[in-house]
């Protein structure tokens, strides 16, 4: 995408481009080849419980899994877990256990899927994050989980897809949302960075698309529904999530209220998304920086707006080491940490 030069809002559809309602066709096609899975395989930082009746040591254990994978146990060691289902994941135990006793029985269940959610998150009477239960939930289900649509919400739904984490792996999607979810330890999840997909509810239903609002969910997933007089801020913010339209708002001024950007925030080239009429979105792409120096115009905001602080690509490395040593020293050393 381009920028405008003198900071008007530009059509997002340009040529090459699919649009919103391409992106929904494909990513239909996509999850409905998919086969639905009932027994997701585990992630790190999900909850599992252990239980071998037999061993005193491994009676009840309660583990999540640890950043690289993996789960240790007395006379089992330490064994990769991540991407595997329930029962493989007792299967591998069994095969440890066998050269201790014969035919071990070995219980294993799943507490907390943390590597499973959906972030729902603006015009909703709960947001937040909620697990995917099976793989045919919905968009509307984890809604639905929710609470629902608040009243007095724009009738439109934001769509930023996740692609599932290698094996149970991926990067943390916990920069990208706000404050007050983050005290619920999301997963680390696999998030693709990508503009969100916007579903006009009105649109589907005028135009006979109601299938998208079946869409199948899926870990990682964003669902954002703005609220009438309200902006979305997302991405490499301090708190990202939804703010009041309040008179003369612009993106600079979004953007502190979010707490300003954080370290890896590529601030010369923050997109504001606008949703137009006929379903189609336009952006204006504006440089932080040479709006504090007053070399650029701000841009007034209008109810519905999404303002995406992207990053720079280089400042990941460092911010990425810095948020492993950070979580290594609240953490602590040790494989897997126990749940009391």
């Amino acid at each position: 995408m381009r920028q405008s030069s003198t900071g008007g809002f530009l059509s997002a559809s340009l040529p090459g481009e699919k649009s919103d309602l391409d992106k929904l066709a494909s990513l239909w096609r996509i999850r409905s080849q998919e086969k639905a899975s009932s027994d997701y395989p585990v992630g790190v930082g999900d909850v599992v419980e252990i239980s071998v009746p037999a061993i005193e040591e491994l009676r009840a254990r309660t583990l999540r899994i640890s950043g690289d994978g993996t789960i240790a146990l007395p006379f089992v060691g330490k064994i990769e877990a991540a991407g595997l289902t329930e029962e493989e994941l007792q299967q591998k135990l069994v095969e440890r256990l066998k050269q201790y006793m014969y035919n071990p029985r070995v219980i294993v269940f799943v507490k907390e899927y943390r590597s499973r959610q959906v972030a729902v998150l603006g015009a909703v009477v709960k947001p937040g994050l909620y697990a995917v239960g099976s793989g045919s939930d919905t968009l509307l289900d984890m809604i639905s989980q929710a609470g629902g649509i608040a009243s007095g919400a724009d009738p439109k739904i934001y769509l930023i897809p996740a692609e599932p984490a290698e094996n149970g792996r991926g990067t943390e999607i916990t920069s990208t949302l706000p404050e007050r979810l983050l005290r619920q330890d999301p997963a680390p999840l696999i998030l693709k960075r990508t503009d969100p997909i916007l579903i006009d509810l009105k649109q589907l239903s005028f135009g006979g698309n109601q299938q998208y609002l079946s869409l199948a969910a899926r870990p990682g997933d964003v669902i954002m529904v703005p609220g009438g007089g309200q902006v979305l801020v997302e991405g490499w913010v301090e708190r990202p999530g939804a703010y009041p339209l309040s008179p003369g708002l612009t993106a600079a001024g979004v953007v502190i209220q979010a707490g300003g950007q954080l370290f890896p925030a590529d601030v010369n080239a923050v997109k504001v998304i606008r949703a137009e009429k006929g379903g189609t979105k336009s952006f204006v792409v504006v440089d932080l920086e040479r709006i504090k120096r007053g070399d650029f115009p701000d841009v007034a905001l209008q109810g519905g707006d999404i303002v995406e602080v992207s990053a720079q690509t280089a400042r990941l490395i460092p911010y990425g080491l810095y948020r492993f040593f950070t979580a290594i020293i609240s953490v602590g050393v040790g494989a897997s940490v126990p749940i009391r």
